[in-house]
């Protein structure tokens, strides 16, 4: 591991620790889309003050708010074809 390392000038712990931060991120989003669809509750964002007149950055909120629904999807579609979840009212 440190020949690894020493071979790509310490980006292979650069790497992981990118990936450490987008995979929180996504958990952040499904949490977000988790409390969405169990309480109706949505972060208020008040995209003029976020992104002002930058149409990338208010595209960008939204994309990260979907992907957290497309995780909440798959979460939910894997969990109720297993054996290990069931369904209560």
């Amino acid at each position: 591991m440190v020949l690894l390392n020493l071979l790509t000038f310490g980006l292979w712990s650069k790497l992981g620790r990118l990936t450490h931060y987008a995979f929180d991120a996504v958990l952040f989003s499904a949490f977000l889309a988790g409390m969405h669809r169990s309480t109706g509750l949505t972060p208020r964002l008040k995209k003029d003050k976020v992104a002002g007149e930058n149409k990338n950055v208010r595209e960008w909120v939204d994309k990260y708010l979907d992907v957290g629904e497309w995780v909440m999807d798959q979460s939910v579609a894997i969990a109720s074809s297993s054996g290990w979840f069931e369904r209560r009212s």
